[in-house]
């Protein structure tokens, strides 16, 4: 499968998950506030921080009306314009995560955006709504950096689409999300195994973009299906106005979650069946062998009644309990006491 690397960081199969805390637009046009929220990401140890970098002018006519799912009195136009990101912010955004130990990137939302965006990020990452929009995709792409897609709404079909139109460009450097387009998400409507089937369908890292309120079901899930990213909504507080915060991590949650992440990571090993450092006490201690239940003269039968398998605790290990067929009418090379552990030489 093809993994992408992000300044030095590998994403993809065999390596740790890559958390993205979404800041979106949780800065509510606040700079404090998005540095803030860079911090968050920091303290909680994620791998990237990203925001978002759209015009509601490029989003929708301004005769949109309101959207019924929001449920604010304000046209789709205003709400968009409200919560746009200055894109004076980026320099410093950008050199604040750098020196903070992270990542920062954002999804673009129209070409003159990702034009913006392009000095200050290692990667981009295409949201769900514009994953039909092949112009603005194929635009990302031929700058060459890794782009993370989401694939809320889509058919199977449609991502296929996407795909090919994206390394059509000669860019390979796609990692696909599964993303339910629901705020909040609930858990049954997150659908994981999808990840699974877009790995199967793309030979392309794959990944969960969770907005389920929950912050570790759908990341611990992901991640034992073999997720390469996560992405997750972060804020400073759920009591902040705006239509995202409501449904976002707040930082403690966020570093819960990247905790847990890494101990499903943990948890899930190599892969391959063998005895572990930890188990090697209990394995010598615990594991049966065969023993003497009695005393046994020398060239008495072994049977059944004073041979057994037995755990061997710090006694001298004898033969296998798989060996006991062969033992049994075999006679004792010796006279052996009971308890006594049964080898080759004690055989005859």
């Amino acid at each position: 499968m093809m993994t992408i690397d992000v300044a030095g960081r590998r994403i993809g199969p065999g390596s740790p998950c890559y958390i993205v805390a979404e800041a979106g637009s949780n800065h509510n046009g606040s700079l404090e506030q998005a540095l803030a929220l860079i911090d968050a990401a920091a303290d909680a140890s994620a791998d990237a921080v990203k925001f978002q970098l759209f015009r509601a002018s490029k989003l929708y006519p301004k005769g949109a009306g309101q959207s019924d799912y929001l449920g604010v009195p304000k046209s789709i136009y205003e709400i968009i314009h409200e919560m746009e990101m200055p894109p004076g912010w980026l320099p410093q955004l950008a050199e604040h995560a750098r020196s903070s130990g992270i990542h920062f990137f954002a999804a673009p939302f129209d070409e003159e955006s990702a034009d913006l965006l392009d000095p200050h990020v290692d990667l981009f990452k295409i949201a769900s709504y514009e994953m039909s929009h092949i112009p603005l995709l194929e635009h990302v792409a031929r700058k060459g950096k890794p782009v993370i897609l989401s694939t809320g709404t889509a058919t199977l079909e449609e991502v296929a689409k996407s795909v090919e139109a994206f390394l059509a460009t000669g860019n390979r450097q796609l990692v696909l999300l599964q993303c339910t387009a629901r705020y909040p998400t609930p858990i049954p409507s997150l659908n994981v195994r999808a990840l699974v089937t877009l790995a199967e369908r793309f030979d392309l890292p794959t990944g969960l973009s969770d907005h389920s309120r929950d912050p570790v079901v759908g990341p611990m899930t992901a991640v034992a299906l073999g997720a390469s990213v996560i992405e997750k909504h972060v804020t400073l507080s759920n009591r902040l106005p705006g239509p995202d915060h409501a449904f976002a991590v707040e930082p403690r949650e966020l570093s819960r979650l990247v905790r847990r992440v890494r101990e499903t990571e943990a948890a899930l090993g190599s892969g391959r069946k063998e005895v572990l450092e930890v188990e090697q006490e209990l394995r010598a201690f615990s594991r049966r062998a065969l023993f003497t239940t009695r005393a046994v003269a020398e060239g008495e039968l072994f049977t059944k009644e004073n041979v057994a398998a037995l755990r061997t605790g710090k006694l001298q290990r004898g033969l296998p309990p798989e060996e006991l067929p062969r033992v049994l009418g075999r006679k004792a090379a010796r006279d052996l006491p009971a308890e006594a552990s049964l080898g080759e030489d004690e055989l005859r």
